[in-house]
């Protein structure tokens, strides 16, 4: 039997640890990503949408402002914002969960002057943990923006694909989501963290204002480095039967619609990775430095 003292301490105890977790650096990591995902999430989906919408046209000269008309005419201003829920639903844990293995891997792997070589090292693992966590999320999310398919809520497309696909289907494009998202999120962390270090000691802007300048720069050459595989990764989700190999994928979009098949989407994908990676970090280091806490 435990007494009551015994069961006193025993709740102090589990309240102390309750605490402790909460004003971890890791668990504040995760926040301060969750607070920035919501934000970019809400802001940025139009611009994923018609990201997939071109991708999956067969129309090659289409634009992005004439697929925004489009949907506009078709499904309304509302349109653009389809696949919202599932978009919240991966990107506020999948950066919340981006950020806090980013911390962890910087505090207990990373160094205090860190090589470019180690903060792309990091950078990409980060991505490789949030990424498999969250994946069947995201395949839900491109169902959801291609108009192909109509689900009633995110948990019903979760059973339904289930069901039919099982978890192949769950985790289809695995490989071309792992190539374009992990070297993306390695890439861009070696450039940021290059380009906060040389701007670091500036005083002439804000820091926000700094945060936000590197996050463009390296957004921008992340995501034109991995753009292909982001073209592959969207056929392979939409019709995991038909493409389920690199290898159909790759002969398909070459056949059909040449080497500009693979740039598909190019234009909005760079503004919305851009302006969202961006905005992303600068709340996140503007959370943390509230926190004091060194990212």
């Amino acid at each position: 039997m435990t007494d009551k003292n015994g069961a006193t301490a025993t709740g102090k105890n589990s309240q102390h640890e309750i605490h402790s977790i909460y004003n971890s650096p890791v668990f504040k990591s995760f926040m301060a990503g969750a607070i920035s995902g919501t934000c970019s999430a809400i802001l940025f989906q139009p611009l994923d949408l018609v990201k997939t919408r071109l991708q999956k046209s067969d129309n090659v000269g289409l634009g992005m402002f004439a697929a925004i008309r489009n949907v506009v005419r078709q499904e309304k201003i509302t349109g653009l914002w389809n696949g919202l829920i599932p978009s919240l639903v991966r990107c506020v844990p999948g950066i919340g969960f981006h950020f806090a293995s980013l911390h962890w891997l910087k505090s207990t792997f990373g160094s205090e002057n860190p090589h470019p070589f180690e903060s792309a090292l990091i950078g990409a693992s980060a991505r490789t943990i949030a990424g498999i966590l969250v994946l069947p999320v995201t395949v839900m999310k491109t169902r959801y923006e291609s108009g192909d398919f109509h689900y009633s809520g995110l948990l019903q497309a979760l059973r339904l694909t289930y069901r039919k696909e099982g978890f192949r289907g769950l985790y289809s494009g695995l490989g071309p989501t792992m190539l374009r998202d992990v070297p993306f999120s390695g890439i861009y962390y070696m450039f940021y963290s290059q380009l906060r270090t040389l701007t670091r000691d500036k005083q002439t802007f804000t820091a926000p204002y700094i945060h936000f300048t590197n996050g463009i720069l390296a957004s921008c050459l992340a995501s034109l480095v991995t753009q292909p595989a982001d073209v592959i990764k969207t056929y392979m989700q939409l019709n995991p039967q038909k493409y389920a190999k690199f290898s159909t994928v790759i002969i398909y979009i070459y056949t059909e619609l040449g080497l500009v098949g693979f740039w598909r989407g190019i234009v909005p994908r760079t503004v919305r990775r851009t302006l969202m990676s961006a905005m992303s970090w600068t709340v996140y280091e503007e959370i943390m430095r509230a926190c004091n806490i060194k990212t």
